[in-house]
């Protein structure tokens, strides 16, 4: 598995050579407890999520990569916002260095059975209380921040 860096807001990141669409979701269980996996190539904790194919749309992206990273069958009930800060880059040990435009959906379990993919080394529920103490980067921060602000509208930015 290729490595992964993110920059945010650094002088030093390297200069974005690909934009990708890409989809994200908070997962939440009937306790309110959210959805993480702790990612294999950085080994930060974050929400499941994924670039767009072309055969996609935008929620069902985020239904896709959700099924793919955790095992489990979501359906989308909202939206917590779009995230396109240029700010944010991340690079891969391929060469590859992404500005990523990723669109925030809340989502629900309707079925399946929780099951770590090869892109992450452990899989929970995390008690919202318990986030603080969890490596993460910033714009998962962001995203979950806003998901609990439980905005009238989506977060556009």
């Amino acid at each position: 598995m290729m490595a992964r860096t993110e920059y945010f807001d650094d002088p030093k990141a390297p200069k974005p050579n690909s934009l990708v669409v890409a989809a994200s979701a908070v997962v939440t269980d009937q306790g309110g407890c959210i959805l993480l996996q702790r990612r294999r190539d950085n080994d930060l904790w974050a929400l499941p999520g994924g670039g767009m194919d072309m055969t996609d749309s935008l929620p069902g992206a985020a239904v896709r990569e959700v099924k793919e990273e955790t095992g489990l069958d979501v359906e989308i009930t909202g939206l917590v916002g779009t995230y396109t800060d240029p700010r944010h880059v991340i690079a891969y040990s391929d060469g590859e260095v992404r500005r990523q435009f990723n669109v925030c959906f809340t989502a629900r379990t309707v079925g399946g059975e929780l099951a770590i993919s090869g892109e992450s080394t452990e899989l929970r529920f995390v008690d919202p209380g318990e986030l603080e103490s969890l490596p993460m980067h910033h714009t998962q921060r962001l995203r979950l921040q806003h998901f609990f602000e439980q905005r009238p509208t989506p977060y556009l930015g």
